[in-house]
């Protein structure tokens, strides 16, 4: 197994500005207090509903001019926030969009505005009529005043741009969900991952696909700073849980080794329980190992065949990821014999990602699987409360929550889309933790919902500790 020497963060010009929460720290601090925050209240202008005492605004929709002269792309999904100058919040935004012109492309109903980008800034701009229009934007953002200061297109060219993860360099990893290869008008094969700088200034990634992560229909990741390893999820109901060791930790684009999870003992598990008798049981802790993949470029888009037959896992659907202060939490959306979802638990061995690791190895627990979709419906996008729960975005059948999980496993409904059947998406609180931002995605709206949040706000990040980016 290669690994560089050295794996801590020593990032010059950052500035830390505050502690990180976690599951356990913060949720001993708030045993005393019940679950959730109440009944939900419904909002009279029929749009979203929350409980008593908080409110949210529409920051950002589909259409609206941004100040790169485009406008904002439709189908927002995941997002993560970043502290910026002055106390500001820079939110990382992914569109899931395949190429197209109409409404939901930043160029345009017919793209007649996609020569304000240069080309060599699409990684895949097709015939220059329809490029691939999957994207991030950037929005800078004030929680005092609760303005949105500036937002612009920060990636492009890219297809189905779903979930990702932060980092704690400062970046933003924009996960393809979608596999197409060159051809049939693709000047470029997909379904990689795309690095992008968290900037308060308007600027456009470099369109590098992170080609060692693999190809397969990615969704989300989740970077441990202790380590530098990153882990990733598949959205396909066959799915593996991938683990990434890079050869240069927070350089992503030097290479590295993408491996597949096994549970010790139990080669080509399968934890979905969709039917019969469970195989893995909530509460249950076991021990997991991780095997080396080759091929991870191949066009048969077959990794995760690869995997299960050399032993891995196999999850279902491997959706929303988040790290915690050492722990992975991440949502196996058609989970359970019911299929409505699966919360898992991955705790880092001490040595993650290095020889010692197998005298200590990592361990993998079935959070929660409720089996009930007024509990849990399809859960997707997930993150950390500051206070120490887990919030879930569900994409399920009919109408959707955010969903509200405790340190216990105990759930609460903290949101409701109530304008239509849309999945919620991409929720995340600001670094100063007054705010949660989520985006109902059919309407192409980004919200900042603000309330009684436990207090002090407390700040969670992938690296451990906020950093200051200018």
């Amino acid at each position: 197994m290669k690994r560089a020497s050295g794996l801590a963060f020593g990032f010059t010009g950052l500035q830390v500005i505050s502690g990180s929460s976690s599951l356990l720290a913060a949720g001993q601090a708030a045993m005393g207090r019940p679950a959730g925050f109440g009944p939900l209240v419904s909002d009279p202008l029929g749009r979203f509903d929350l409980p008593a005492g908080f409110t949210y605004q529409i920051i950002s929709q589909i259409g609206d001019p941004m100040d790169d002269g485009l406008r904002v792309p439709g189908r927002p999904d995941g997002m993560a926030t970043f502290p910026g100058p002055g106390g500001r919040t820079i939110i990382i935004r992914n569109h899931e969009l395949t190429p197209s012109g109409g409404i939901a492309s930043p160029f345009g109903n017919s793209n007649e505005n996609i020569g304000l980008i240069p080309a060599s800034k699409f990684y895949d701009i097709r015939d220059g009529v329809t490029p691939c229009i999957g994207a991030t934007t950037t929005l800078l953002y004030n929680t005092q005043s609760g303005t949105l200061e500036g937002q612009w297109l920060s990636l492009v060219g890219t297809q189905r741009n779903c979930a990702g993860g932060l980092t704690p360099w400062g970046s933003w990893l924009s996960c393809e969900e979608n596999v197409t290869l060159t051809g049939g008008g693709f000047l470029e094969d997909h379904g990689f991952v795309f690095e992008v700088p968290a900037t308060s200034t308007p600027q456009i990634a470099d369109p590098i696909a992170l080609t060692a992560m693999g190809r397969f229909n990615h969704e989300a990741a989740a970077v441990d700073p202790a380590s530098g390893v990153i882990y990733m999820t598949e959205d396909v109901t066959d799915s593996l849980i991938y683990r990434f060791l890079p050869d240069v930790p927070g350089d992503l684009a030097a290479g590295g080794q993408l491996q597949a999870l096994v549970v010790q003992g139990k080669p080509s598990l399968d934890t979905r329980n969709f039917s019969g008798p469970q195989t893995v049981v909530t509460g249950d802790v076991q021990a997991v190992q991780w095997i080396d993949l080759t091929n991870v470029l191949s066009p048969l888009n077959d990794l995760r065949a690869q995997g299960f037959a050399a032993g891995a896992a196999r999850f279902a659907r491997g959706e929303g990821m988040w790290y915690d202060d050492g722990v992975v939490f991440f949502a196996c959306t058609s989970g359970g014999n019911s299929g409505d979802g699966q919360i898992w638990k991955y705790v880092p061995s001490p040595d993650e990602g290095l020889a010692a690791e197998a005298s200590q190895p990592a361990t993998l627990e079935l959070f929660i699987e409720p089996n009930n979709s007024s509990i849990l419906n399809r859960a997707d996008n997930i993150t950390a409360a500051p206070w120490g729960d887990l919030i879930l975005c569900e994409d399920g059948f009919g109408m959707d929550y955010m969903v509200g999980v405790t340190p216990a496993g105990d759930t609460y409904q903290f949101a409701r889309n109530a304008i239509s059947s849309s999945e919620l998406a991409g929720g995340t609180f600001s670094p100063d933790g007054t705010t949660l931002f989520v985006n109902i995605q059919e309407s192409g709206w980004t919200l900042a919902i603000t309330g009684p949040f436990p207090t002090p706000p407390m700040s969670s990040s992938a690296a451990g500790a906020w950093i200051q980016y200018e």
